[in-house]
């Protein structure tokens, strides 16, 4: 299970206020996100995204992830927590012809997904059992999704995940001290799943996971 860094640019290129979240009635908030509808994705920066809408930022990350996998027109891609499907539009357009796929557990961000590739996109909970055969995807992806999952939950999608790809990849939140454990508390809406690297990869080894992921760093 390689280590790889594909993320991390754009997780630390957004400034994040961690005593402000926490101290700004966090507990409704976190309720409220925990919904993933408008008030998460689209509502107030105190309760999830601030207005998820498509700039773009994606396209590097996307380019990254085409390189290092090599992508090719026909290559099959699953995103598991799609959210709008920004990450799989950049797909589209870095490697034309390649076919994606995604569902998220919130109906909001698929019905205001990217509008080019909503057709490919579904309502879904990353622990059911996929509607797909064994090695059916080059490569499924799950991004800043899975530690919103309570841990059978957790083990079952990486089981999932394990299935349906040939490539895997997977970037969780984590902490490697005290002071990265507060600053994700702080900032954490959904987030149910809060291990250290070595916790991730014990937690890999139970679900047979065999992929490739990341950690995000609250520093």
């Amino acid at each position: 299970m390689p280590l790889i860094e594909i993320i991390t640019p754009l997780h630390k290129s957004t400034r994040r206020d961690y005593i402000g979240r926490m101290v700004n009635d966090k507990v409704r908030c976190s309720e409220l996100a925990r919904q993933y509808g408008v008030d998460f994705w689209d509502g107030d920066r105190s309760t999830g995204y601030g207005g998820y809408r498509y700039d773009g930022r994606w396209r590097p990350v996307a380019e990254r992830i085409a390189a290092h996998y090599g992508l090719k027109p026909g290559s099959r891609v699953l995103d598991v927590g799609c959210g709008k499907g920004f990450l799989l539009y950049e797909l589209t357009q870095v490697v034309p012809g390649v076919e994606v796929a995604g569902f998220d557990v919130s109906r909001y961000a698929i019905e205001h997904a990217k509008e080019e590739i909503r057709d490919r996109l579904y309502v879904a909970r990353a622990e059911d059992p996929y509607a797909y055969p064994d090695g059916h995807f080059d490569l499924v992806l799950s991004i800043m999704t899975l530690f919103n999952l309570v841990l059978p939950d957790l083990h079952a999608a990486l089981k999932e995940i394990e299935r349906v790809g040939r490539n895997k990849f997977v970037v969780m939140e984590s902490y490697r001290s005290v002071a990265e454990l507060f600053n994700l508390q702080c900032w954490a809406l959904t987030c149910e799943t809060f291990l250290r690297p070595e916790a991730w990869d014990w937690m890999f080894n139970q679900a047979g996971y065999t992929g490739d992921y990341e950690f995000a760093f609250f520093e």
